[in-house]
């Protein structure tokens, strides 16, 4: 299926920014993110410019909570992951890692705020990054979500990130219900950094080795050039148990699976610059090329079909007597470019850019077999099953101005801007064998009818008023309307103010609206693949077809076009800062979203009572045991606090101390469920079951506390981390099979020595106390027959202790 709409023209566009160029007289070029917002020695906070047009607004005096994490902070633990990293330093992140669940190994979804990780936007510089081409389609964290893939962005690149904890749909665009996360990337040519570090899981596997460093180079006399590489091998992890079913053959009794973390092989190019044109101009741009192989692993196939088949005729397939492993081997690969002009004109400041990102997953099934009954080579063992690519392009204009206004304490600033995007989605066919039949073992290719190229744009346009009314009293306004080819228009807006009763004291709170336009993926992703669903107490495996809400066979099952969701943030919060090194903040958000996109249930035609709507798919050709598509059924409040206190001190003989105390409590409810279309009920099928429903609400932890601590003294400095996971639920349909996992505590610890000056090394352990998840109950064969113990929904993982050493060197 192709949709075609207009769109924007990228070389008028360039030309626009070179008229732009030539026009302008002579003023100070501004730089994109005003100081790399760091404190100084013995400060607590930092310049900010996520969520402000200002150019001086520091973190004590924001109107909505931002958290800034340096590149020290980034690389504080023992992981190379950047979603990974920021689960462990914000309380209001969660990130569990996802085993068996197809292409969401690979591409891992965070949340923020117990919300869709597609709820959260992410911005490098400033500027939108486009999405991940990844559906998570299966049972794991952000079910039915595509969103920004964190772990494609690389340490070394990062020098501070900007996490604004606030709805800014008004400031920014779609996307921006939970907040917003600003990458801010090292620039300057100046300086460098270099580091080695290997590490490896107490059971001795998952080693990991990674080589990251960055430098900067001169472009003439005015510019510079910041280039970062990163390259890691990271080795399978397996926690699974040994198979005591009977159908194991041989291999009964042994492990015969591989559950855990997947091989990955990341390598990445970030390129970040910037070149004085004239006294006038500034140009910049920044880019980046990274690729990422991963193998992970589908359910072990047992020898025999049953208990009962040991003998040869009964093999499961002859290529394989001792059952087989099925390997998801798939290659993420992503690309962008950004690039700009800014300056200033007549006491505005000015930025023009163009900005294109691009991720394309390709997928291969190794190690497996069709085992369809007419299939034409059952010989071979590894399939191309096709390809997925999200595209996005987009032209900004944004301008601001520091306006004197007699009655105001401080200069208003308004800015302007104006944004017209492209986007595409494309599905591209496996190879004929991989979807033939049942299709190839672990996961059956994208089939011709899948794929297709659909795409859309948008206009935006945005006004931002702030300033300082008195010298107590701060305010923000801020509109945006924005017009969508596929779903029309939509308004947000955002009001904001602090008051400081002392210059120790102030209060501050926002109320916006705002909106999340359903994904290109969510609107026209679709496949016809194996998966394994809970059928009377028994893990079956089921052929399940996912189809976009606008094709005839969901339309014959009850979809209706999907519409944005439309958010109400609103916040109040408090700071403190009783001295200069102390502050605690406290922040209590609601935020209601209606018309929430989800993922309808498993809806299974194989039913007695499904069999109409079986017939009528397979009377246009779909021959699937259940289905699911997208639909905007369900209304939600999220409601929790936040609370964050920093405390810095200086010790004798020059050392210092540094700890944070950070936590968040965190409530879903979901509000209203639609109706259950008529032609599902009368088939006694329900659009979005209980366990859909339950895992908006109670799968990710109630609450997250995190202590940490930074000594420095001399050549020598440590760091620990404590983290409290509060308690999360896995549901299911039947109440009885609900588990609950109680809280866990996991301590982080690291120490470092300077040699040299320039060199630094480090040795740390993760998770020091070695704390798993409780195992899986075996109530209704939810852990695969005692297989898979551990659920994929913990937060922290279940890998166990991790210990590794780091050597870096600066200049």
């Amino acid at each position: 299926m192709s949709v075609k709409h207009s769109r924007p023209n990228p070389t008028r566009a360039l030309l626009a920014l070179s008229l732009i160029a030539s026009t302008l007289p002579a003023a100070r070029a501004q730089d994109a993110a005003p100081a790399n917002a760091q404190p100084a020695a013995g400060e607590v906070q930092a310049v900010v410019v996520t969520g402000t047009r200002s150019l001086n607004r520091r973190t004590l005096e924001t109107e909505s909570p931002v958290d800034v994490i340096s590149s020290k902070e980034l690389l504080s633990t023992g992981s190379g992951e950047l979603a990974t990293v920021l689960s462990r330093l914000l309380p209001s992140m969660n990130f569990p890692r996802p085993v068996g669940a197809d292409a969401s190994d690979a591409v891992r979804p965070a949340q923020l705020r117990g919300l869709s990780p597609d709820q959260t936007l992410v911005l490098v510089n400033g500027k939108r990054r486009h999405s991940s081409a990844v559906v998570n389609v299966n049972g794991s964290l952000g079910r039915g979500s595509a969103p920004v893939d964190l772990n494609a962005i690389p340490l070394a690149a990062i020098d501070h990130i900007e996490v604004l904890r606030d709805g800014a749909a008004a400031q920014y665009g779609s996307d921006a219900i939970a907040g917003v996360v600003n990458i801010i990337l090292k620039k300057g040519a100046d300086g460098g950094e270099a580091e080695v570090s290997y590490g490896q899981y107490s059971k001795g596997d998952g080693e990991q080795t990674t080589v990251r460093g960055s430098t900067g180079f001169k472009l003439g006399k005015d510019g510079w050039v910041r280039v970062a590489v990163e390259a890691a091998n990271r080795n399978p992890t397996n926690r699974s148990f040994a198979d005591p079913r009977p159908e194991a053959g041989p291999r009964q009794g042994t492990i015969t699976q591989r559950y855990g973390d997947p091989d990955s092989r990341p390598r990445s190019l970030f390129v970040n610059s910037q070149v004085r044109v004239n006294d006038d101009i500034d140009w910049y741009a920044f880019a980046n090329y990274g690729e990422r192989k991963t193998s992970s692993a589908a359910t072990w196939r047992t020898a025999y079909t049953t208990p009962f088949d040991k003998n040869a005729p009964h093999l499961r397939t002859a290529l394989y007597p001792e059952g087989f492993l099925p390997l998801e081997d798939s290659k993420s690969t992503d690309s962008s470019l950004v690039t700009g002009l800014r300056g200033e004109l007549a006491g505005w400041r000015w930025d023009a850019s163009l900005n294109y990102g691009r991720n394309r997953f390709s997928l291969d099934v190794d190690n497996t077999t069709n085992l369809s009954k007419d299939f034409p080579d059952p010989a071979q063992t590894s399939f191309y099953a096709g390809k997925l690519t999200s595209t996005q392009e987009l032209f900004n204009l944004d301008v601001a101005r520091d306006i004197p206004v007699a009655w105001m304490a401080g200069p208003l600033t308004v800015a302007l801007g104006l944004e017209a995007r492209y986007e595409s989605y494309e599905i591209g066919a496996g190879e004929p064998n991989s979807w033939f039949g049942g299709g190839a073992q672990g996961f059956s290719g994208f089939r011709p009818e899948n794929a297709g190229k659909n795409s859309r744009n948008n206009q935006s346009l945005y006004l931002n008023l702030e300033g300082d009314i008195t010298q107590q009293l701060s305010g923000s306004l801020a509109v945006r309307h924005e017009r969508y080819s596929d779903f029309g228009n939509t308004t947000s807006g955002k009001a904001s103010a602090r008051f400081a009763f002392t210059p120790q004291f102030a209060l501050r709170g926002t109320f916006s609206n705002g909106f999340r336009a359903p994904s290109l993926a969510q609107e026209n992703y679709t496949i016809t693949t194996t998966n394994f669903l809970v059928i009377n107490k028994l893990n079956t495996p089921i052929e399940t077809g996912t189809f976009p809400v606008d094709s005839l066979a969901a339309q014959a099952l009850g979809a209706q076009p999907l519409k944005p969701e439309r958010a109400r943030n609103l916040s109040f919060g408090a700071q403190w800062q009783p001295i200069r090194n102390w502050t605690t903040t406290v922040d209590l958000y609601r935020i209601d979203i209606d018309d929430r996109i989800v993922f309808s249930s498993n809806l299974q035609l194989s039913s007695p009572a499904g069999k109409d709507l079986n017939a009528a798919l397979q009377q246009r050709g779909i021959f699937v045991g259940a289905a699911r598509y997208f639909t905007n059924a369900v209304d939600t409040r999220t409601k929790g606090v936040d609370v964050v206190s920093t405390y810095h001190m200086n010790l004798a003989q020059g050392a210092r101390a540094d700890l944070t105390l950070a936590y968040n409590h965190n409530d879903n409810e979901v509000r209203h469920v639609a109706a259950t279309p008529a032609v599902l009920g009368a088939a006694n099928l329900v659009l979005v079951d209980r366990q859909s429903v339950n895992r908006l609400t109670v799968g990710s932890p109630k609450d997250k506390l995190t202590l940490s601590g930074d000594y420095t003294r001399g050549i020598w400095s440590g760091h620990a981390n404590v983290t409290r996971y509060g308690k999360f639920t896995v549901p299911q349909n039947n109440v009885a099979l609900d588990q609950t996992y109680d809280p866990q505590w996991t301590l982080d610890v690291s120490g470092s020595v300077r040699l040299a000056g320039n060199w630094r090394l480090t040795a740390g352990v993760d998770n020091l106390t070695n704390r798993y998840p409780a195992q899986v109950t075996s109530n209704g064969n939810l852990n695969v027959n005692g297989t898979q113990p551990y659920s994929i929904w913990a937060p922290n993982g279940f890998n166990g202790r991790f210990m590794y050493v780091k050597a870096g060197y600066s200049w």
